[in-house]
């Protein structure tokens, strides 16, 4: 995997605080909310970049009380993190999304028990270039750009035959295109592929348009890079790119790529933002993800005592501050009683 760049300008500092200043920290210092300075140990995490910032400011957080502690925060995508943690490599995988049936199967055969802890809520940012007239698409234009029809496809017109066919009425205009997104190692591909395709993918299936295989991917023939910002890149500089991201970092970087609106079934063009991502009234949102290996809770107190943090509260607050969306209510509180609880197994259905 090529090397990350951290999604907020301070992270590469904050990442690397993490992972090297416990070296040269003595253990002095308050209590705080994790345990005290008395409190050592080595907690590594891996999985998502897109749940990477909010686990790198926990871990930052917690350090500050907890100088005996080292955590390492790595983000090479959410399949590769399930990958090392069911291999027993890692402490805590982050995911963008569930885990899957497959996945879970790996944990179990190793011995690996893990609890799976909601932490938040992201949407996924359809995104063009600033320079793009586009502004808002529908789940068939979607398909029709990307879905495993659209391969060949070089221009943002040549898809109009197969999008007004599924019944959209946009008008693409006459321009090449160029995708860059997400990987199929990466949460963020798995989750597009739900929440944007397989609406309309399910539909093709059935008039036996597709297979069932292609209907669970996306066109193969296009860019695909583990780092957002490679991702970034390809579309700001290009006027007929197309692509998708977590919508936090399309956000922090919207003076480069542009935000394309996405209709839901009334038709209306949704703006991706906070307000829409949380009330699901933007149709493309999801949850994010911890997973702790619950077998490793009673040989390491830190671990136990960092995920205390992480869910607490006053840990919960880091995912605002990493641009995503806090979860409600009763979202918390189900977290909190499945880490009370120690439950082990997933709390959402396993595809």
């Amino acid at each position: 995997m090529p090397g990350r760049l951290r999604h907020r300008s301070g992270l590469p500092a904050l990442v690397l605080g993490v992972a090297l200043v416990a070296a040269a920290c003595s253990s002095g210092g308050g209590s705080g909310s994790g345990g005290g300075s008395e409190l050592t140990g080595n907690i590594k995490i891996s999985g998502s970049s897109t749940v990477e910032p909010i686990s790198s400011l926990a871990a930052e957080r917690f350090r500050e009380e907890n100088s005996g502690v080292t955590i390492s925060v790595d983000g090479p995508g959410t399949g590769d993190g399930f990958k090392l943690f069911c291999n027993g490599e890692t402490d805590i995988s982050d995911a963008s999304r569930a885990i899957k049936a497959e996945e879970a199967d790996a944990c179990k055969a190793k011995g690996i028990e893990f609890i799976e802890l909601q932490v938040g809520i992201d949407g996924i940012a359809v995104i063009t270039s600033p320079q793009n007239p586009v502004s808002c698409l529908n789940d068939n234009d979607l398909y029709a750009l990307i879905g495993p029809e659209a391969e060949g496809v070089k221009t943002w017109d040549a898809a109009q035959k197969l999008a007004t066919e599924l019944g959209s009425k946009t008008k693409l205009p006459s321009a090449p295109l160029t995708i860059t997104a997400p990987g199929e190692e990466s949460g963020t591909y798995d989750s597009f592929i739900e929440l944007a395709l397989a609406p309309v993918a399910e539909q093709r299936v059935e008039a036996k348009k597709i297979t069932e295989d292609e209907a669970a991917a996306t066109r193969k023939d296009y860019q695909a890079s583990p780092n957002d910002n490679v991702i970034i890149e390809g579309i700001g500089g290009n006027p007929g790119s197309l692509g998708w991201v977590g919508f936090a970092f399309a956000d922090q970087n919207k003076d480069k790529v542009k935000l394309l609106q996405v209709a839901g079934e009334d038709g209306t063009c949704v703006t991706p933002d906070k307000t829409t991502i949380s009330d699901g009234s933007y149709t493309l949102a999801r949850p994010l993800f911890i997973y702790v290996n619950k077998s490793k809770l009673g040989s390491s107190p830190a671990l136990e005592s960092f995920v205390d943090y992480y869910v607490s509260d006053e840990g919960l607050a880091n995912v605002a501050e990493a641009d995503y969306v806090d979860m409600n209510a009763e979202q918390k509180a189900k977290t909190t009683a499945t880490w009370q609880a120690k439950t082990a197994g997933t709390q959402v259905e396993a595809s």
